[in-house]
């Protein structure tokens, strides 16, 4: 068998109807590979190696679950990838789909390795802490929208799936979990360079209570900031209001 971790923030899943919405919501388009991330104990592993015809890798940091997932699950051995997700280069040369039951200490830079990767990732349908599950997918104006919301949807189609319930783990993690979808649209919005996209979305919810002229001075113009939009706060602005400022940054 094998022990929990703390310190890699372990919440394996137990529950089979939960793995089998998963696998439900994982099948409605198709795709010709698949990397699961931290397959721990392999609760939903096993119903991932059933999916015909396509090519399967699982990336795993803890020796002890990659040693039990090799003896339990013998056909998996050449396709698991023993480190983390946050430091492997992207699995296959060609596009593919991520899944995964995340690890909450780690759920928000996953996130950012998705946006890193998104010219291969197709679809990413993951489990995170329900609050981040709800601010990747909200929308403008919400209390919820911020700087994941942004990001995510500049570049994929979001939405929540559905709630899954502390005892569905072992151990029970003392808040409520929500799987959603991201869907690769591309770069709808035009975007140029991503890096000066980030600092801007960061820039403006760093504040975000304030209007957007008082913490984006100093990327735009003086003239500039007398624009109407700066007496938004970030939380006011659409994707496109972002790109938008984007292309008058200095």
């Amino acid at each position: 068998m094998y022990t929990l971790k703390k310190s890699l923030g372990q919440h394996f899943l137990r529950e089979k109807a939960v793995c089998e919405n998963i696998t439900q919501v994982l099948m409605e388009e198709p795709f010709d590979r698949l990397l699961e991330v931290g397959p721990g104990g392999g609760a939903l592993t096993r119903y991932l190696l059933n999916i015909p015809n396509i090519e399967f890798k699982a990336v795993e940091i803890d020796r002890e679950k990659v040693a039990f997932l090799s003896a339990t699950f013998p056909q998996l051995k050449q396709a698991l990838i023993e480190d983390s997700i946050l430091d492997i280069s992207s699995p296959f040369t060609s596009p593919f789909t991520l899944v995964g039951n995340f690890p909450y200490n780690i759920s928000t830079q996953i996130v950012f390795r998705v946006l890193e990767w998104r010219s291969s990732i197709e679809r990413m349908i993951g489990m995170f802490q329900k609050e981040v599950a709800q601010r990747i997918c909200a929308g403008p104006g919400s209390k919820d929208y911020g700087i994941l919301s942004v990001l995510s949807q500049a570049y994929f189609e979001t939405s929540y799936r559905f709630d899954v319930r502390p005892e569905c783990f072992d151990p029970p993690p003392k808040v409520m979990s929500g799987v959603i979808v991201m869907k690769n649209i591309g770069n709808p919005y035009g975007i140029r360079d991503h890096e000066k996209f980030v600092r801007l979305v960061k820039a403006a919810f760093g504040q975000r209570r304030k209007q957007l002229r008082n913490p984006l001075k100093p990327y735009f113009d003086p003239s500039m900031l007398q624009s109407a939009i700066f007496s938004k706060r970030a939380e006011q602005l659409s994707v496109a209001d972002f790109v938008m400022l984007l292309n008058d940054m200095k």
